[in-house]
Order: structure tokens, then C-alpha cells, then sequence
């Protein structure tokens, strides 16, 4: 089941499809479901051309001589993913989506891309590409035989509040493309936000109310310095609605309710000590958004 509202915040889709992995003997078709699904992960969830396709490495991974893994390096290195999101992208946009597509999370902070920057940099294209591949983190999450999935979503001990909202500022619904670009065209969605250690606010990604859905664009006024009383020297304030609270008296029961049951209004400076103490209590959050 999903999380929360997943449903609403659009990651209910990935919440409720199990992870998929190659196992040798699966049948033809299965083996099409696999490929079909690297597709999708690596090159953005947008429409694969047959002139795109990576037909050598198909026909090797089909033939069992190319691991998940290996298939998926093949995909990341091809005219296509460097057609779409390296040539015609910003360097950070690009690497952006190298860790949404490659590692299925958000960059953590502005230290992680500046290192990959460098790698650009100093290897060139392929070993940016292979620096994902070839990390102990893709190993623990994917290993030789998961299809990679988007992860960063899943709130979890250790993680920051600032990575938490940039996945879902990356990750708009199960039908959005990364090919297509973001609100703001192909610029890095992150942009001074992933610089200045900045969460983003959490909206669903479609609805009719103000405020809500895909065209949700924090307006001027949402500027740090502008926020007036409340907001301290550090940054402004965030309203964060949480849900999944057990209810009193009840054991293992949480609010059916589909709106949250709690709202708190937290100072920029305590979201990180807001968030761990949620969690510890075990809450979930349903949406970020300055107030």
C-alpha cells in the first residue's frame, strides 16, 4: 500500500509496483518487461523511438551475456540519454538527473554535485556515467539484477528534510517526462535551492486549487528575506502537514482519514529536528510549503 497520501503527492504508482529483478530462466516476455523498464527508468520516462533503442545490448542482455546492471550502463551511454539530457541541458540539470535516472534520488547537497562536476571535468561523459554504476550505493540499492527505481521519495532515519523535498520536486507524478523538462524548461530544477541547502515546498503534482498541482511556482514573496514575522534570520517558515498519527487508545490503527491530522508551523532553522521527531512518532508527512 502507499504511503500517506501518496496517491495525491503522485508517487502512489512507484509506492505500489514491486522492484524488478532478472532471474535466469524468466520467459521472453518477462525479459521485455525488464528491458522495457530500463527504458523507462533511464531515459525519463518519455517515448523510446525503435531507431533509439539500444539493439546490440538488448540482444546481449536477452542472451544473458549483459547483467541488469551492465544493459543499464549501455542505455546511459547511448546517443539517446546523451541526445536528451546532456547535450541540450545545463551541466547541472544534467547531473541532476543522473542521480534521479541512475540512483533513483536527489543529489544530497551541493558537495555531491560539485564532485561530479569534477568528474565531468577531469573523466569526460562516460566516467560520470560509470561513477553511479560503479558505486558501492548502486551495488547495496540494485546490485547486478534490479531494474533501478526511484527511492529518494521513501522519507527514512538519516535522511534530510532538503533531499527528501528536492526528490519530489524532481519526481512530478508517474506520467511526467524528464525529456520535456521541468516548469522552468531544461534549467536545473534544484538550482539555488540544492546550493543554498534550501527545502523546496511539497505540492501534489496536478489539482484545480490555487497553490496545488504540476503549475505550483512559489511566488515572489516566498523569497527567504521577505518573509516577515516568524521567519528568523535563517529562513522562512514551512507548514507541514502530517498524517498517519495511531490514534489514542487504538493499537496498530491510523487515521483513515485522507487529509492530515496535524499541522505544525516550523522556522526554516528546525525543519531537519521537526522532521526526525515526526518520523519518530510515526508520522507522515503529507505536504512541505511556506507559509
Amino acid at each position: 500500500m502507499a504511503f500517506g497520501p501518496a496517491s495525491e503527492l503522485g508517487v502512489g504508482l512507484f509506492e505500489d509496483t514491486a522492484p524488478l529483478e532478472y532471474v535466469p530462466g524468466r520467459s521472453e516476455e518477462e525479459v521485455e518487461t525488464i528491458i522495457r523498464a530500463v527504458y523507462k527508468q533511464i531515459l525519463g520516462n518519455a517515448y523510446v523511438m525503435e531507431s533509439e533503442r539500444a539493439t546490440i545490448p538488448e540482444s546481449q542482455f536477452k542472451t544473458g551475456n549483459l547483467s541488469v546492471r551492465e544493459f543499464v550502463r549501455a542505455v546511459a551511454k547511448s546517443d539517446a540519454y546523451m541526445s536528451r539530457f546532456f547535450v541540450t541541458s545545463p551541466r547541472y540539470r544534467f547531473i541532476e538527473l543522473n542521480f534521479k535516472h541512475l540512483l533513483g534520488r536527489a543529489p544530497n547537497g551541493y558537495d555531491e554535485m560539485k564532485a561530479h562536476s569534477a568528474i565531468l571535468d577531469n573523466g569526460g561523459y562516460e566516467a560520470e556515467i560509470d561513477s553511479y554504476l560503479d558505486s558501492d550505493e548502486y551495488q547495496e540499492a540494485y546490485g547486478e539484477f534490479f531494474v533501478p527505481y526511484y527511492r529518494g521519495y521513501k522519507s527514512r532515519p538519516g535522511q534530510t528534510m532538503v533531499e527528501f523535498t528536492h526528490m519530489f520536486a524532481m519526481l512530478r507524478g508517474a506520467s511526467s517526462s524528464d525529456f520535456k523538462g521541468s516548469l522552468a524548461g531544461k534549467t536545473p530544477v534544484l538550482n539555488k535551492n540544492i546550493i543554498q541547502g534550501t527545502p523546496i515546498a511539497i505540492v501534489p503534482p496536478s489539482g484545480g486549487a490555487a497553490g496545488d498541482g504540476w503549475s505550483f511556482q512559489e511566488p515572489t514573496l516566498g523569497a527567504r528575506t521577505r518573509q516577515g514575522v516568524g521567519a528568523g534570520e535563517n529562513g522562512k517558515v514551512y507548514r507541514v502537514e502530517v498524517t498517519g498519527y495511531r490514534s489514542r487508545g487504538a493499537v496498530n490503527k491510523f487515521s483513515k482519514f485522507r487529509r492530515s491530522n496535524k499541522v505544525y508551523l516550523v522556522p526554516y532553522d528546525k525543519l531537519s529536528d521537526e522532521y526526525k521527531r515526526i518520523h519518530k512518532q510515526g508520522g507522515k508527512i503529507a505536504s512541505i510549503t511556506p507559509v
